[in-house]
This record gives structure tokens, C-alpha cells and sequence, in this order.
């Protein structure tokens, strides 16, 4: 008689944490992730001189 209500149990257990959706404060999320990066600003300040990955330079030096 146990196994059923074991198997119940195990299933119900599954499904609490398939579908568990815990609150995720985003703005700490970004803070964090900013500070890990160097507080780098969020637009794109890089010039395409400083860019190492240039597709027209890359193309003119290896002809494509």
C-alpha cells in the first residue's frame, strides 16, 4: 500500500519544483552583473579602431 502514495508524493514533489517560479529582482541582478564587469557603461563607446573584430579591416587583411 505504500508505493502509491510514495509514487503520489515523488510526483507531487515534481511538479511543485518544474513549475516553481521564484521572484527575480532584476534591478539587483543588474547591479551585480555591473559591478562583475567593471561598471562598464551600457551603451557601445568602443570606435571601430578599437575594435579587434572590424569585419571591413578582417576582410580587406584576409580577402573575403
Amino acid at each position: 500500500m505504500g508505493r502509491g502514495r510514495q509514487k503520489a508524493k515523488a510526483t507531487k514533489q515534481a511538479r511543485e519544483i518544474k513549475y516553481y517560479t521564484p521572484n527575480t529582482d532584476l534591478s539587483a541582478l543588474e547591479r551585480e552583473l555591473a559591478q562583475k564587469r567593471g561598471d562598464l557603461p551600457a551603451e557601445d563607446t568602443t570606435s571601430s579602431e578599437d575594435d579587434p573584430y572590424d569585419v571591413d579591416e578582417l576582410s580587406e587583411r584576409y580577402g573575403r
